[in-house]
């Protein structure tokens, strides 16, 4: 596969990580859109939130789960942070594995919409 997030859980390709766990990992973001940027997904490669199955509902949840916990320790979740899923090219979607963006660290600007 060349999803190059399937890679970052093997471990081929290096991330900087900030939680792993047996069904998660999240990492900071390549290419920030704030000072907190860190990408939370699956190690389940699941390509947009759209193949999201029933048997998934229990993961999804422990994502969001996972980002709350992740805010605390960012210092952030006070202040405030956001939470994102691109899904597929018009939704601004790039890489075809499930994710979840927690932006924070300033105050992010309205929505567009």
């Amino acid at each position: 596969m060349d999803c190059i997030f399937c890679k970052i859980v093997e471990g081929s390709i290096p991330s900087k990580k900030v939680f792993e766990n047996e069904r998660i990992i999240a990492f900071h973001d390549i290419q920030p859109a704030a000072p907190i940027h860190i990408l939370i997904i699956p190690k389940k490669h699941i390509p947009t939130m759209n193949d999201v199955a029933a048997e998934d509902d229990a993961l999804i949840a422990e994502i969001f789960s996972v980002a709350r916990q992740i805010a605390k320790e960012q210092g952030v979740d006070e202040s405030g942070y956001r939470l994102v899923n691109n899904c597929n090219a018009e939704g601004g979607q790039v890489v075809y594995h499930l994710h979840v963006h927690l932006l924070g660290g300033k105050k992010l600007s309205g929505l567009a919409g």
